[in-house]
């Protein structure tokens, strides 16, 4: 399965798919940072959200980027749940070298400021903060992108509008006061939170609420495959 791993990474560089997402990325933290010296916390909260729908896209990409019959070759050899899970282990290995850099990309252009917060925080537990942000958005991100893969939705207008109506209900959605935002991952909740002192029970609380709706998500994604094989 590493090798299917390494093949799909392989195929998604060389072939130049992964330049699109980096650029979307880039240029987001550019015009996110561009602005003035911020906290981390709050910074990095920001940064999980502009980039929740980016890394969403750059998981369609990879997983598009494999040729029908080679991916229906790699079922056969590896068998269906290997051949799944190395398609998202892909896309979680690329979407956590994007992670690294939204955290370490906002330093050397001074889009941060290393001196504590009024509330006492250092930089550090900022950067803490802004890991735990990003790591929640990242499952989520990887479920929406695979949800909208060509496995899945059988034509790119189809993948297109998976995104679109993901991206737009994760927007609308998280910025409801009312329950329906547990419809979606809790990136924007997360990013509220960490702009003061985060309780161990809300941690708790967004942690389960993101691993719970990936969890959903990704089982959605595995009955398709298995519906569409």
């Amino acid at each position: 399965m590493i090798a299917l791993v390494r093949l799909r990474l392989a195929g998604f560089v060389r072939t130049g798919r992964a330049l699109a997402p980096v650029l979307a990325g880039l240029l987001a933290l550019g015009v996110l940072y561009g602005g003035g010296r911020a906290r981390p916390a709050e910074a990095y909260g920001v940064s999980a959200v502009v980039l929740f729908p980016v890394l969403a896209w750059q998981t369609k990409i990879l997983l598009d980027v494999e040729p029908d019959v080679q991916r229906r070759l790699a079922r056969v050899v590896v068998g269906p749940a290997r051949e799944r899970a190395a398609g998202l282990l892909a896309a979680l290995v690329a979407g956590l070298a994007v992670v690294v850099v939204a955290l370490v990309l906002p330093w050397p252009i001074g889009g941060l400021t290393p001196a504590a917060g009024p509330d006492g925080r250092s930089a550090l537990v900022g950067v803490a903060l802004g890991l735990w942000a990003h790591l929640l958005a990242l499952p989520a991100a990887v479920a929406l992108g695979a949800l909208a893969s060509r496995a899945i939705t059988r034509s790119a207008g189809y993948g297109v509008a998976v995104l679109a109506v993901g991206a737009v209900g994760f927007v609308v959605l998280g910025l409801s006061g009312s329950l329906v935002p547990w419809l979606v991952p809790p990136v924007m909740a997360t990013a509220r939170a960490v702009t003061g002192p985060v309780a161990f029970g809300t941690g708790l609380l967004l942690t389960g609420w993101a691993a719970l709706w990936s969890a959903v998500a990704l089982t959605g994604y595995a009955w398709g495959r298995r519906t569409r094989a």
